[in-house]
């Protein structure tokens, strides 16, 4: 499922875009991977990256979110999303970003992001603006 899902991610943006990241990516000391399962087996995954925003204060980045396709529209995004704000938010976190892509391929993704509040932002970390990559972000800070 990984393996499909970077390609299809690199497939969906021109070259230079795509920041899905392999397994070698994902186990990075800075990323958390979870995978979801169901009766019939795996169902999705999801990662969270630490990042350092300087001065003590850390954010975390949604990395790498896939529901398999026989079981969207099932509410498996939304449950991944809420473990791994919950996560951030368990972690301290003041912000959660994300990157994704702008072509409708990204539409049902983008829907479950701002289902759970994200908004659009500005790049971050050493992501830079394009036609190609869209940013959302939530503040975890202004929330109990």
């Amino acid at each position: 499922m990984l393996a499909a899902h970077v390609a299809e991610q690199h497939g969906n943006v021109p070259p230079g875009f795509a920041f899905a990241l392999d397994a070698g990516g994902l186990s990075a000391p800075s990323i958390t991977f979870w995978s979801l399962h169901d009766a019939d087996g795996l169902a999705g995954f999801g990662a969270l990256k630490e990042l350092d925003a300087g001065h003590g204060a850390k954010e975390g980045e949604v990395k790498s979110m896939r529901v398999a396709a026989n079981r969207r529209g099932r509410g498996y995004g939304h449950a991944l999303i809420a473990h791994i704000v919950g996560e951030a938010r368990a972690r301290g976190y003041r912000r959660l970003n994300l990157e994704t892509g702008t072509t409708p391929f990204y539409d049902a993704a983008i829907a479950v992001y701002a289902r759970a509040g994200f908004v659009d932002a500005g790049p971050f970390g050493d992501y830079a603006a394009s036609p190609h990559n869209r940013f959302m972000t939530l503040d975890l800070a202004q929330e109990s």
